[in-house]
């Protein structure tokens, strides 16, 4: 005991020094500036929680690469010829972490465990924002249909079809608790979380670190090594961007999301790669993100009541034909993201479209016929913006001014365009959509007659009943092939009435020190140290 308490000490005191990464070569270390609230998975709603909690805990599926759905807590599953019900046959060498409660005594996962995660995600007094992925799920009473046939088979019913239903059980909501423990910590499991994952809880001095060890009983295995191959995570939270970067440039961090506005001309060129200086002592690694960045119009018969619904769509497409979104990537970006020349599906998900064949590239002389065409020209709207991307929106405004057009901009606090959007007040505004689920529904729901705002987030209240009679069939095709191909066709459908204009498809820049091995990433950014290690310069 005393020597592993020793160990434990000379781990901690090099997670806590500011001497390099090569010092102790198992300890990956990052920093959150966002901060982290809870350790709870119920509560896991931005990357910075996800991030933390995707060490911690397991869920019955997960990701890879790819985005391709593959087994975690469940070694196999089955669905119903209606698509109805999920069958689910867990692995019988799952362990919890150690607590106290367990007497010492290694704590099996059961199926039962999920019964009980699952009603605790939707009850109304946790109040959890991740209650919406069991929507989809039946109910018996005041409890979801999932059942335990057995400590190794778990059964869920749905009450319609939804293929995408599998991609929700990823997410880090979906995790495996024991209840025990729950019931036990209370309040107190925001900081003293249980779960089945890589890493288990070691150290939280909020504000400051948060020190994460390796699971010894870790499941997962890769090539004949246990998993995972690092000894600790160390998650840092320097609030100032500036700051964590200096860290990382001077070898204290191993990794970096992202890219600030304040020294991204520091580390890359124009082009988009990474300056020679630091190419001895980093890796840039580019992926597609699950991010679409729009400008969206709001099209109801009261938008525009002085223009007729045609010269309306005419002006739309103008826009979206009169911007050059590769030249605004190069210069406001470093070209970070893809030309949105495609419609709202994003690259990287299947109903991508690949050919570009669905929306506009930039052809300023179209534009020009256009305005002139309709007798456009001096016609006046304002595009809505937050500060963050006020640069962006002056580059389109100078560009659509060029054309002939009065393009204002009005900045607005991020609740106060929220709100002002929601309630159809807004005539252009910029706006995003991050995938909640990888499924291309995620972003054509956008556009669903029913989920017009503010009861939903249709903000531009578009409407087209073949399109939602599409959407809907589409969601229950358990085929992901011919999913794929009625949603592009669907994506061209709404395009052809340019409710939006696309921007760009976003991308992940990650920067890892080239100590750092094993480093992968999917779209949908996840971080995932489970086959990570480092190998000192």
């Amino acid at each position: 005991m005393g020597i592993k308490l020793f160990k434990s000490a000379i781990l901690l005191f090099v997670v806590f020094s500011c001497s390099k990464p090569s010092s102790f070569p198992d300890v990956f270390r990052y920093n959150e500036s966002a901060g982290i609230l809870t350790l709870d998975p119920a509560f896991a709603k931005d990357l910075p929680h996800i991030w933390a909690c995707n060490q911690l805990y397991n869920s019955l599926v997960e990701f890879d690469s790819a985005m391709q759905i593959k087994p975690s807590l469940a070694k196999r599953w089955e669905v119903s010829d209606d698509g109805l019900r999920y069958t689910f046959f867990l692995r019988t060498d799952v362990f919890f972490h150690g607590h106290p409660i367990f007497n010492g005594r290694k704590r099996r996962l059961v199926a039962q465990d999920f019964v009980f995660s699952f009603n605790r995600l939707v009850d109304p007094a946790l109040a959890s924002p991740g209650r919406w992925i069991f929507n989809h799920l039946a109910r018996q009473g005041d409890s979801l249909d999932v059942k335990a046939l057995n400590d190794s088979v778990l059964t869920l019913r749905l009450e319609q079809p939804f293929p995408g239903f599998i991609g929700l059980l990823a997410m880090a909501y979906a995790s495996a608790l024991p209840k025990e423990v729950v019931f036990s910590e209370g309040s107190r499991f925001r900081s003293a979380p249980i779960g089945t994952g890589p890493f288990r809880f070691q150290y939280w001095d909020e504000g400051i670190r948060l020190v994460l060890r390796r699971n010894p009983d870790y499941f997962e295995t890769e090539n004949g090594r246990q998993l995972p191959l690092l000894e600790a995570v160390s998650i840092s939270f320097l609030t100032d961007k500036q700051t964590a970067f200096m860290e990382f440039a001077k070898g204290n961090l191993d990794f970096m999301s992202g890219i600030d506005a304040r020294y991204k001309d520091e580390l890359l060129s124009r082009s988009g790669k990474l300056k020679k200086k630091y190419e001895n002592k980093i890796r840039l690694v580019r992926q597609p993100f699950l991010n679409t960045e729009y400008l969206g119009f709001y099209i109801d018969k009261n938008a525009m009541p002085s223009m007729s619904p045609e010269r309306f769509l005419a002006l739309r497409k103008a826009v979206s034909l009169g911007i050059d979104r590769e030249k605004m990537l190069k210069y406001l970006r470093n070209n970070i993201g893809t030309p949105g020349y495609g419609g709202i599906i994003p690259k990287g998900l299947p109903g991508y479209d690949t050919a570009q064949n669905i929306g506009y590239s930039y052809r300023p002389e179209e534009a020009q016929q256009i305005i002139r065409y309709n007798n456009l020209a001096g016609t006046s709207f304002t595009i809505s913006v937050t500060a963050d991307y006020a640069d962006l929106v002056k580059f389109i405004q100078s560009q659509l001014n060029q054309l002939g057009l009065d393009v204002k901009m009005e900045v607005l606090p991020t609740a106060t365009l929220r709100e002002m959007r929601a309630q159809g007040k807004l005539q252009v505004f910029r706006s995003s959509w991050v995938a909640d689920y990888p499924d291309a529904e995620n972003y054509l729901s956008l556009f669903y007659g029913p989920n017009r705002s503010p009861a939903g987030p249709n903000y531009t209240h578009y409407e087209n009943a073949v399109f939602d009679k599409e959407l809907l069939a589409a969601a229950r095709m358990s085929n992901v092939s011919e999913r794929s191909v009625v949603y592009r066709r669907l994506d061209s459908l709404m395009m052809t009435q340019a409710p939006v204009t696309v921007l760009y498809y976003d991308e992940v820049l990650r920067f890892v020190s080239l100590e750092v091995r094993g480093f992968t990433g999917n779209p949908s950014n996840q971080l995932d140290l489970k086959r990570v290690y480092k190998t000192p310069l």
